[in-house]
């Protein structure tokens, strides 16, 4: 396999940042080491992020307030940044911050 097959999905604001497009499916190219969420962060914000990277991205992670998913399972149940991505897994980015 060359590519790695994925869905990224944004909500709850979130896909304001990525051409207000909720739904991403794109093919991860095949590297040495599997990729990782923590890899995935970094590829988003280098390949579909169009605005603001502060409100995506801190540190080595997201933002606080983001909840993210993988195929619908809160990321803290399968190790965070550390899940390593299988081929068609969806994985969803919900902002939880909202201005008032």
């Amino acid at each position: 396999m060359s590519e790695l097959p994925i869905t990224i999905g944004f909500g709850g604001g979130a896909e304001l940042l990525f051409d207000n497009k909720k739904n991403h499916p794109v093919s991860l190219p095949v590297k040495d080491k599997a990729w990782k969420i923590g890899d995935l962060i970094f590829w988003i914000k280098d390949n579909l992020l169009k605005e603001r990277p502060d409100l995506f991205i801190q540190d080595d992670s997201v933002r606080p307030g983001i909840l993210v998913l993988v195929n619908d399972t809160d990321w803290e149940l399968v190790d965070t940044v550390n899940y390593e991505i299988q081929p068609n897994d969806k994985i969803v980015f919900i902002s939880t911050l909202h201005g008032g």
